[in-house]
């Protein structure tokens, strides 16, 4: 936007030279004085090039990202406000964003046993018998030694601090009467081999509590991974090799749990002599857990502003295929259409050129790690998306960098994430993005309504005064006049219709082409027009003058005013390029540019009052007809130009 700002700048101050040149000829070549022309035409050029250009732009900008401040969304990058206006694909971490990342522990799967959770109880009479109890105890205590967390008891209520997922391991353990210290103690954390994007399990290693010459393996993850690795399950009170039967029942088991949009981890465990965690695949199978995280409230709603704003969203998680199906079509993605899901598998084994082909049509991305964020991001773009991706932890970095727009969260979000973003969410709410949104294409469309103002205006100076001397009427604004016309109309107005509210229906179009014009052909040829009516209606209360009074003060006064006012009541019909002011849904209202507008008016009639200003602008007295054909004139474009908007 600033580089088209600069050339326009530049095409206008050689347009405003040339015109200003021509009139400086006509002049001279109609008989009038070479001072005078000399100075109504450099008046004229400082008149007609909009210096406040800039300085709209500059503080739409900064007072636009204020705004945002207050409402918890930080802009980090100037131009990421221009971008907002423009996005086109919106993806969103599933875990955090979508959901309130709170976990908690719904469903656990054992030895043929489907036990129910509710609000972190074991339900029903299951438990205490002595196969189940068997078979739960461990799963319980693998889960308890597998896992990260840290716990302190010594509050009131036990507190769990670690990621949300193991968060709600330990806390179904906690609260099945596992004494996490004690099993921590008597298996004591020798290694721990995190879960990668190659292997979706986590393994920790431990001193055997029973046996201190051998290792206890504890295994979660994955469910099929796990199950893959197990030999063995625990039935009845006693290890047995898994059979055919069983393993398809476990996998029919997952498919069951995962879509009702649960995240399902198989847990197994294993017996070693050495330290290597790598090439155990002899483990015994104990069970699935099943988790869920429920939606954040109005997080629907939110999908539903977005997709109605024209915006792609696509969800990204680690979860699991059948989870991730569930999740979206609770949340509508694909909005009645077929619900399109890539694999990670599908990342890694498809031709780029074929990833970003599928990734124009798709609505989630499943099992994908953080790494796959960059090539998610990445395929969009090669796809001719205006990608943004949100994200909060640091191997998000290179995904939020990627991105047009890099959004962390406020709350969540890690210092790394949130120093590469270009945007944070500050209260961590999907809903501010779209407040965010809102006002990226509300501060575009103002600094259009700005410069659409600041052309029009300016360039009805020069029609007035081309054709003023052209005709060889007299000059109808002499140089002083020019320039304080400039004064009056130019900055005021302008930075109060930067500063426009949203309009009701910003949310409700598609993205703007990120490669369109500011101003863009169809709007020259609608400021043309204005420009046309402006100058024209000066140009008749100009001409009833001159034939009052003859080529005079009188005039030139009748003529200033004239425009003057005029120009400044066409701020009220750039607030908005199809809106009728007359219409049965007004505008919300802006206060700033009744300010500007009274303040500016105000000035205008000083100059008709303070002694000083009638001197400098040789300001004439003016009959109550006069004053009459001024209101008339400066009224008229503004009912023409509103009734000429297009539909």
């Amino acid at each position: 936007m600033e580089r088209q700002l600069d050339v326009a700048g530049s095409q206008l101050v050689w347009l405003s030279s040339t015109v200003c040149a021509v009139v400086f000829a006509i002049g001279l070549w109609r008989g009038y004085a070479l001072l005078d022309m000399l100075k109504t035409s450099i008046a004229l050029a400082v008149a007609a090039v909009p210096e406040g250009l800039p300085a709209v732009a500059t503080t739409t900008l900064a007072l636009g990202i204020r705004n945002m401040r207050t409402q918890n969304v930080l802009i980090r990058r100037l131009d990421a406000v221009e971008t907002l206006g423009s996005l086109q694909t919106l993806c969103l971490d599933k875990t955090g964003t979508l959901t309130a990342n709170t976990m908690s522990v719904v469903e656990v799967q054992t030895d043929h046993t489907h036990l129910q959770v509710i609000e972190g109880q074991f339900q029903g009479d299951a438990p205490s018998s002595p196969e189940i109890r068997e078979s739960l105890g461990k799963l319980l205590q693998v889960i308890t030694l597998c896992n990260e967390s840290d716990y302190d008891d010594t509050q009131d209520t036990a507190v769990f601090e670690g990621s949300s997922t193991e968060n709600a391991l330990l806390a179904i353990a906690h609260s099945a009467g596992i004494d996490i210290h004690q099993v921590r103690t008597e298996y004591p954390l020798v290694h721990v081999h995190h879960r990668s994007e190659a292997h979706n399990v986590m393994k920790t290693l431990h001193t055997d509590g029973s046996d201190r010459e051998k290792y206890f393996l504890a295994v979660k993850g994955s469910p099929t991974e796990v199950l893959g690795l197990c030999e063995w399950s625990l039935t009845d009170q006693r290890i047995a090799p898994l059979t055919p039967t069983q393993r398809q029942a476990i996998e029919t088991e997952n498919e069951r749990m995962a879509s009702n949009g649960l995240r399902v981890l198989g847990v197994a465990y294993g017996h070693t002599a050495d330290r290597e965690t790598e090439t155990h695949n002899d483990l015994v199978w104990l069970g699935s857990v099943g988790m869920a995280d429920p939606l954040r409230d109005g997080v629907k709603e939110v999908m539903g502003i977005f997709h109605q704003a024209g915006i792609e969203t696509v969800m990204i998680t680690g979860d699991q295929r059948q989870t991730a199906y569930a999740i979206g079509k609770e949340l509508d993605l694909s909005r009645g259409d077929e619900l399109k899901i890539l694999d990670s598998t599908d990342l890694a084994t498809l031709d780029p050129e074929v990833v970003s082909e599928l990734c124009d049509r798709v609505h989630i991305f499943s099992r994908i790690s953080p790494a796959n964020k960059l090539q998610v991001v990445q395929a969009l773009q090669r796809a001719g998306k205006v990608v943004a991706m949100t994200g909060d932890g640091i191997n998000d970095a290179p995904a939020l960098k990627a991105a047009e727009v890099g959004i962390a969260m406020g709350h969540s979000g890690t210092d790394v994430a949130r120093e590469v973003a270009d945007v944070i969410l500050e209260d961590d709410n999907l809903s501010t993005m779209a407040i965010a949104i809102s006002q990226g294409r509300t501060i575009y469309n103002n600094i259009r309504k700005s410069v659409h103002f600041l052309l029009a205006t300016n360039l009805s100076e020069i029609m007035v005064m081309l054709a003023g001397i052209s005709l060889g009427i007299g000059q109808p604004l002499n140089a002083m006049q020019l320039l304080w016309l400039n004064l009056v109309t130019d900055i005021f107005p302008g930075l109060a219709l930067a500063l426009e509210p949203p309009e009701p229906d910003v949310l409700t179009y598609p993205p703007r082409d990120p490669k369109e014009p500011i101003i863009q052909s169809s709007d020259f040829r609608r400021i043309a027009v204005e420009s046309a009516v402006l100058s024209i209606s000066a140009l008749a209360a100009y001409s009833y003058a001159l034939q009052q009074y003859g080529i005079s003060p009188q005039s030139s006064t009748i003529g200033f005013m004239s425009l003057t006012l005029a120009q400044l009541l066409h701020a009220i019909s750039c607030r908005s390029q199809t809106r009728c002011l007359f219409t049965s849904h007004p505008l919300p209202p802006n206060l700033y540019l009744a300010i500007a507008l009274s303040g500016s008016i105000a000035l205008q009639l000083l100059s008709a009052l303070v002694p000083g200003l009638r001197q400098l602008l040789h300001i004439a007295p003016l009959s109550l007809v006069d004053i009459a054909v001024i209101g008339s004139s400066a009224l008229l474009p503004l009912l023409v130009n509103e009734a000429t908007k297009p539909k």
